[in-house]
């Protein structure tokens, strides 16, 4: 008899089922054995009765601790009351590991022992179903930019130069010449855009910023679309259309759990509909001194401000041209205000902060060598990136959405670290 997954249980009704797992919960009525078990895929109430599967078999059963694996065969009955809607009558019980006492109870534990234990705690139901919807979160952006054209190029993790600024990159030994770990795969996206028109990239990036704040990974996933030919109101439309669809996506396969288990007001997540908002950097500081914040016009905002500023959407909102001098070298100026930069920040609602950014790209050479020269970055480090604007340059767009703040965001929680399956902080290294 093959052996059964429980989110495939309802095909076996009215049948006999082989399945392997581990004890969730355990609990005796007498001469009767309450067993939840997981495998992996969903939980089922499992009963065993002493007279039913014999004294020595039960007793064995009877001392079951949490998380100790077995294998156990019966039939298969639906019952509305039971978790899930089946319950299994228990006809066979084998005791493949007698788990030690386990050391994550149903009790309050702190965060530092939760983290220790993150191997483990990956088990629990909360952390469980945060990991599912990462996995569905990551199916659905592929879908969304496969099906658009978009040709994924995966972009190198080794990077001999800065994206995003010097102070925050991870520096390695590289056979002898000194190389970093990637924080965008953006300036190589330019690069296949020219080759390929659409082009998106997914996959790790890192951070050398001593941050402890609830926003910050030091390693994080990053998916980044690129488009040629494309301005700033085209990458806006194409990031609002993105959002909106792989939120309600999430909404419509995971609405009764984000309630039921992560207590997600998700009616508010089902307001994410097309168009988003838009307001300018300088509306965003006007906002931000009519509510009494402290804010300096030129600076980047902070945790704090983006939450003041969401609290007048209810959706996420984008805000654009920012001011050139605390923007990337690469981005374009506004014709209109060259003190400003073509780039654009996707706030989320509720006060969870920014989860994309981007912009138009600038693709003057001149410009692009003085601005390089203007941040004390190698010229000759960025000459294939300069080679993309002597030849066939061409206007382009696009952005970077951060996986984890994103699913901190859908989920409805208060800490990026749950929404990746080992976090990297600025003080935990392991497991």
């Amino acid at each position: 008899m093959k052996v059964a997954e429980i989110r495939d249980i309802g095909e076996y009704v009215g049948g006999e089922a082989r399945m392997k797992g581990w004890i969730y919960n355990i609990r005796s009525s007498g001469k009767i054995l309450f067993i939840i078990l997981r495998d992996g895929t969903g939980t089922i109430q499992c009963v065993a009765e002493e007279s039913v599967i014999g004294e020595e078999p039960f007793e064995k059963a009877s001392g079951l601790t949490q998380e100790s694996s077995v294998e156990i065969r019966g039939n298969v009955v639906e019952d509305r009351r039971a978790p899930g809607g089946y319950e299994i009558k228990v006809s066979g019980l084998d005791i493949i590991q007698l788990s030690e006492s386990y050391p994550i109870t149903p009790k309050e534990h702190g965060d530092s022992f939760l983290l220790d234990h993150r191997h483990l705690w990956l088990r629990s139901s909360r952390q469980n179903l945060i990991l599912r919807i990462r996995a569905a979160v990551i199916r659905y952006i592929r879908e969304f930019f496969d099906n658009r054209g978009f040709i994924c190029c995966d972009t190198p993790i080794f990077t001999p130069n800065a994206c995003e600024g010097t102070t925050t990159l991870f520096s390695t030994d590289y056979f002898g010449d000194n190389a970093f770990l990637t924080q965008s795969g953006q300036l190589y996206n330019e690069a296949t855009a020219a080759a390929f028109r659409k082009v998106y990239c997914f996959g790790p990036t890192f951070r050398a910023e001593k941050s402890k704040t609830r926003r910050h990974l030091i390693e994080f996933w990053m998916v980044e679309p690129e488009v040629a030919f494309a301005d700033l109101d085209d990458i806006m439309v194409l990031a609002e259309d993105f959002v909106a669809e792989i939120t309600q996506r999430a909404v419509k396969d995971f609405e009764e759990p984000l309630r039921e288990v992560l207590d997600r007001d998700v009616d508010r997540l089902k307001k994410v509909q097309t168009p988003f908002p838009r307001i300018s950097y300088r509306q965003a500081a006007e906002i931000l001194k009519d509510k009494g914040e402290d804010f300096e016009f030129g600076k980047d905002f902070g945790g704090n401000h983006e939450t003041v500023l969401s609290e007048e959407f209810d959706r996420p909102f984008f805000v654009h041209r920012f001011p050139a001098a605390i923007k990337a070298f690469y981005m374009e100026p506004d014709p209109e205000d060259p003190s400003l930069s073509l780039s654009v920040d996707l706030l989320a609602s509720e006060g969870y902060g920014e989860i994309i950014g981007g912009g138009q790209r600038a693709y003057d050479l001149d410009f692009l060598k003085k601005k390089i020269r203007e941040d004390n970055l190698s010229e000759a480090d960025f000459q294939w990136y300069l080679d993309l604007r002597r030849y066939g340059a061409f206007p382009h767009s696009g952005f970077g959405l951060g996986l984890e703040r994103f699913l901190t965001y859908i989920c409805g929680i208060q800490h990026v670290r749950e929404t990746i399956p080992f976090p990297r902080l600025l003080n935990r290294l392991s497991p």
